[in-house]
C-alpha cells in the first residue's frame, strides 16, 4: 500500500511516500520564523503550513516518482500538537481522501515516532520499551504488542527538549536550543559543574526538568560578569550530561523493570550525538539490543506518520470525517472509525 504521509504538529511541514517500510520519499521543511521569538509562535506555524504544505506535497510526489492517483490511502497527524497548525494537515487529507476516492486514517504523533524505528529491516522484538524524548514529550512507554501502548513514565514539568530551549536561552545560543548547546557543549567540560539529576532517588520513572534549568539559570546568575565562551561551553556540556544520566538512568530501570531486552528511542532529542553515543555503550554493557531511527527520522517528519497510518490501514481501521484535531491527544487514544 501506498501511503501519502502528512504531519504538520508544530513547526516541521512535512510529506512523505511510504510503501510499506519503504520510504520513497521524505520531505521536511523546518519553519525559521520562529528564531527570533525564541519559541514556536502557533499563530505563524500554522500560516507557514498553509504556504509550504502543497508544494512540499508535490515534491515529496516528484522525489518518489509517483503521480497523485496512484497513492492508496493517506495518513495524517491529528494530535498532540498545536491545534492550528494540526488543522492544515487535516484539512488537507480529508480533502484528498475525498478526491481521490482512497482511504485515511488520523494518527497520533508520539505513535508515529514510536514506529519511525520500523521504517528499516531490523525490527524490534515484542515486548520492548520506547524513550520518546523531544520538545513537547518525555516519555518511557511499554510496548507489549503491536498498536498496544502503556505510558509507564512522563515528565511532570518540562520536557527534556523544551529544557535544552530554555537554557539555550538563558545561554543566548538563540533557538532552537537543542543543536546549538550540543555544539558548544563539545568544547566543555561535563564534569565542571555538578547539576541536579532529578527523581533518580525515587522509585518512579517519572522525569522532571524544571528544577536543572533554574539551576542553570541561578549557576549563570552568581557569575561576577556575564560567562565567557569557554564558560557557557562547560555550563552546557554539564547540563547536557545531567539531562543524559536521568535519561540512561530511567531507561535502564524500566527495561529491569519490565524484563524487556530490547530499548527503541524517538524524537528529536535522539539526534543528539552525545545521547547517541552513550546510550550504544550502555546497551553494550547491559547486553541490550538498542534501536535507532536515524537522525532525519527522529525529529518530526511525515515517513513516520505514513508508517503509522500503514500499520492501522491494513488492520482494517478507517477515519471518520467527523474526526478533529487533538492537541491534547493521549497515546493509548484509539482511532476514531
Amino acid at each position: 500500500m501506498t501511503i501519502l504521509g502528512i504531519e504538520t504538529s508544530c513547526d516541521e511541514t512535512s510529506a512523505a511516500i511510504v510503501d510499506g517500510i519503504r520510504i520513497k520519499s521524505n520531505i521536511i521543511s523546518t519553519q525559521m520564523v520562529h528564531q527570533e521569538y525564541g519559541g514556536v509562535v502557533p499563530e505563524f506555524a500554522s500560516r507557514a503550513h498553509i504556504r509550504q504544505l502543497l508544494p512540499i506535497m508535490h515534491q515529496a510526489l516528484e522525489t518518489a516518482n509517483i503521480k497523485l492517483s496512484q497513492i492508496q490511502g493517506i495518513a495524517v497527524t491529528y494530535g498532540p500538537g498545536l491545534a492550528g497548525s494540526l488543522l492544515v494537515g487535516l484539512c488537507v487529507a480529508k480533502s484528498l481522501s475525498l478526491q481521490l476516492e482512497v482511504p485515511w486514517v488520523g494518527v497520533n504523533h508520539i505513535e508515529g515516532h514510536i514506529l519511525a524505528t520500523t521504517l528499516s529491516n531490523r525490527q524490534p522484538a515484542y515486548p520492548y520499551v520506547c524513550l520518546v524524548v523531544s520538545g513537547g514529550h518525555t516519555l518511557l512507554v511499554y510496548v507489549k504488542k503491536p498498536m498496544d501502548y502503556k505510558i509507564i513514565g512522563r515528565t511532570i514539568d518540562d520536557a527534556a527538549g523544551e529544557a535544552f530551549d530554555k537554557v539555550a536561552k538563558i545561554l543566548g545560543l538563540g533557538f532552537p536550543g537543542g543543536p546549538a548547546i550540543e555544539n558548544i557543549a563539545r568544547q566543555g567540560d561535563h564534569t565542571k559543574i555538578r547539576f541536579p539529576r532529578a527523581l533518580l532517588d525515587k522509585n518512579n520513572l517519572d522525569f522532571s526538568f524544571s528544577g536543572l534549568k533554574t539551576s542553570v539559570l541561578y549557576h549563570v546568575k552568581s557569575l561576577k560578569q556575564p560567562p565567557s565562551i569557554q564558560q557557557i561551553a562547560d555550563i552546557s556540556a554539564s547540563f547536557q550530561q545531567a539531562v543524559l544520566d536521568v535519561l540512561l538512568k530511567k531507561s535502564i530501570m524500566a527495561l529491569q523493570r519490565l524484563q524487556c531486552s530490547d530499548l527503541v528511542l524517538a524524537g528529536g532529542v535522539i539526534r543528539n550525538s552525545n545521547l547517541r553515543d552513550q546510550f550504544q555503550k550502555m546497551v553494550k554493557e547491559k547486553k541490550i539490543k538498542l534501536h535507532l531511527p536515524s537522525p532525519e527520522l527522529c525529529t518530526d517528519n511525515a515517513a513516520m506518520i505514513a508508517r503509522a497510518g500503514h500499520v492501522h490501514l491494513e488492520n482494517g481501521e478507517r477515519s471518520s470525517f467527523n474526526l478533529d484535531v487533538n492537541p491534547n491527544l493521549c497515546l493509548d487514544h484509539t482511532v476514531t472509525n
